[in-house]
């Protein structure tokens, strides 16, 4: 027996086909449905669904007062969870949560008026949960046979992949726009023939200075760049299709509008962009503005080569002295010289050991002043009295080039707080320095005033001069004036160097001026000027008391036997007795067998080091009131301290100044 609601399709050929829907329309059960039993419907809606159910796209209709809902296959999709309850019933129900975004457009459909919408932001719950769709679609009006509108008809695609992808692919471009932006890097995108701006990061608007540059040609946009290649440069990548890569390439650029032409240096690469038929399109900029680095590189070049120059002066300067010693030295070992020609060859030896001296003690000041490593200790000091301590140091260089000085002093003199050696230092090789770049014949000047709370100690000279290039640089380290052929001048381009240092140290500054080569030149030095009240102290101090002199019993404790052997002769000829031992074993029993007055002693011995030797010596009360004087190739300030926590009382470098080692023994002498 057939069923009530059954409605077969030849009944009713509307239903015919219509793939699962046109099914499920043929064996529903319509009892409850607004729309009644589709043999009901009419001709219009008949129409309308038999349309709907054979097409592919995704459509529905709303038909009567209550809008019953019908639809196929595709729109069966859209609807989700939804189907296939939502056949036959009213559609407020089925879209119940987007009703009041739909309504009003519904509405407009039933009184006659097609819409059209576009990507329409829907919130559906269709799945069991909330989710953002978008649609496209149109509400058309649907009339009856009597010409009313009965319901509407919708055709729609869900855009929601789509537009989804194009956000991603937005969210996309906007990272990477940021990336770019960011990007330590400068990157710039350039399209077409004449090179118009479409990208410019941050790094690029800082290597150019900010301007307008997006939808500029570059020629336009970066006038004061014309003649330096940049341009040809990127006609060329274009024409070719070759990518282009530059090294540390300077371009000239005006960063401020109102500003001067500014230098920097890029890496950089031009890379071409192809489209879908592989022909060049733009250029895609990228690179990095390295001034720093080139700066930084070039100096580091420059030091390089000063050190190069610097070993080869230093060669130069100790190989001279050393010739004259070999041969001296030889002349001397054949014993066949005349008394006469013995102290000749005996004078140079001891003059070019002092020249060596000189040039050791330059390197190892220069080495602890920039590093920190000096301190001067301080006095009141008369500058006229500085002056002439400088001036007796340098005076055999200047007679024996016959040259003139002269020399203005203050009187009263002016008095600043400072070292006396290292300020003797300063203007000796002040002096030293002009009297070496003076021709024999010429003429030096120094001059000591006062300005303000300054004095200022003026040196000048009528010699070579200084090119105007070099006196910025004129007190730098291995700074030195170009040598004449025959190298006369020396030197190792230390000594301004050491002292704009040691001025510094002693709260002052100077300064070189010259008016250019052949021209002379003049070095100012300017000191802190003690208060009155100080330098009236100072000019009223009486003079230290002479040390007592006379025989002093020594001990010499060194295992180069030349050196201590050598070394007991010339303290010997001064009237000393000298003891020698040669390892620090024998030095301690000599020590304790003839207990000296004055020890000499050697750091590296064989046995135990000179410190250790030190403290057994202090730990002696045979010994314990003897001078103990370091004596030692180590200098550093470090090598002082570990000395005098050993109970050194004195230490000095080798070779010992003669003076020094005179003046310690002086000191030391015991009466009786």
């Amino acid at each position: 027996m057939r069923q009530e609601h059954a409605t077969p399709s030849e009944w009713l050929p509307f239903l015919s086909g219509g793939g699962q829907m046109g099914a499920m329309m043929r064996a529903h059960d319509w009892s409850a449905s607004p729309l009644g039993h589709p043999r009901d419907w009419s001709q219009a809606l008949r129409t309308t669904v038999g349309l709907m159910l054979n097409s592919k796209f995704p459509m529905f209709v709303a038909w009567g007062p209550e809008l019953g809902f019908l639809y196929n296959d595709s729109y069966a999709l859209i609807l989700g969870e939804k189907h296939p309850c939502a056949l036959g019933a009213p559609m407020q129900g089925v879209w119940s949560e987007i009703w009041e975004v739909l309504h009003p457009l519904i509405v407009r459909a039933l009184k006659g008026e097609a819409t059209y919408v576009d990507r329409l932001l829907l919130r559906m719950n269709r799945h069991g949960y909330d989710e953002d769709t978008w649609f496209r679609f149109s509400y058309s009006p649907v009339r009856d046979e009597d010409g009313t509108v009965a319901g509407m008809f919708c055709a729609c695609v869900e855009m929601t992949a789509e537009v989804q992808a194009e956000r991603y692919r937005d969210e996309e471009n906007q990272r990477l726009m940021t990336l770019f932006e960011q990007a330590p890097g400068i990157i710039a995108v350039l399209r077409g023939p004449n090179h118009v701006f479409e990208i410019a990061n941050e790094s690029y608007l800082q290597l150019i200075g900010r301007r307008e540059l997006i939808g500029k040609p570059v020629r336009e946009a970066l006038p004061e760049v014309a003649g330096q290649g940049f341009f040809e440069l990127l006609d060329q990548v274009y024409r070719s299709g070759q990518p282009f890569v530059g090294h540390a390439v300077p371009v000239r650029v005006q960063r401020d509008a109102s500003g001067l032409m500014e230098e920097r240096f890029v890496d950089f690469v031009y890379q071409p962009i192809r489209d879908a038929k592989g022909a060049v399109a733009g250029i895609f900029v990228e690179g990095s503005d390295v001034t720093e680095r080139k700066r930084v590189e070039d100096e580091l070049r420059a030091a390089n080569r000063q050190k190069d120059q610097f070993l080869a002066m230093l060669a130069h300067e100790l190989r001279n002295p050393l010739a004259p010693i070999t041969t001296a030295a030889q002349l001397l070992q054949r014993g066949s010289l005349d008394p006469e020609r013995a102290r000749h060859a005996s004078a140079i030896i001891a003059r070019q050991s002092e020249h060596m001296t000189v040039l050791v003690n330059d390197l190892l000041d220069v080495s602890r002043v920039t590093r920190g490593l000096v301190s001067i200790d301080r006095e009141d000091l008369d500058l006229n009295s500085v002056v002439h301590g400088a001036i007796e140091q340098v005076r055999p260089l200047m007679d024996a080039r016959r040259q003139e000085l002269q020399v203005e002093l203050m009187e009263p003199p002016l008095y600043v707080s400072g070292d006396r050696t290292r300020l003797v230092q300063v203007l000796s090789n002040i002096l030293n320095n002009a009297a070496k770049y003076t021709p024999a014949g010429g003429r030096l000047g120094l001059r000591i005033t006062a300005e303000e709370d300054e004095a200022v100690i003026a040196v000048r000279d009528n010699g070579q001069g200084i090119d105007p290039q070099m006196l910025p640089y004129i007190f730098d380290l291995f700074t030195q004036a170009e040598r004449t052929p025959d190298r006369s001048q020396g030197g190792l381009g230390i000594g301004l160097a050491l002292v704009a240092s040691l001025v510094a140290l002693h709260g002052g500054r100077v300064s070189a001026h010259s008016a250019g080569l052949g021209q002379g030149s003049e070095f100012v030095i300017r000191l802190p000027l003690l208060g009155a009240v100080r330098a009236a102290k100072a000019l009223g101090k009486p003079p230290a008391a002479a040390a007592a002199s006379g025989p002093v019993r020594v001990l010499v404790v060194d295992d180069n036997a030349d050196a201590a052997q050598m070394l007991a002769t010339l303290l010997e000829a001064h009237g000393h007795a000298v003891s020698v031992a040669y390892d620090g074993s024998s030095g301690y029993a000599c020590a304790l067998r003839e207990r000296p007055d004055v020890m000499l002693l050697d750091i590296g011995l064989p046995d135990m080091d000179g410190h250790e030797l030190a403290r057994r010596l202090r730990a002696s009360s045979v010994t314990a009131g003897a001078t103990l004087v370091a004596l030692t190739g180590y200098g550093q300030s470090e090598d002082r301290e570990r000395a005098r926590e050993a109970g050194f009382d004195r230490h000095l470098v080798k070779p010992a100044d003669l003076s020094a080692l005179l003046a310690i023994l002086a000191q030391a002498r015991q009466p009786g």
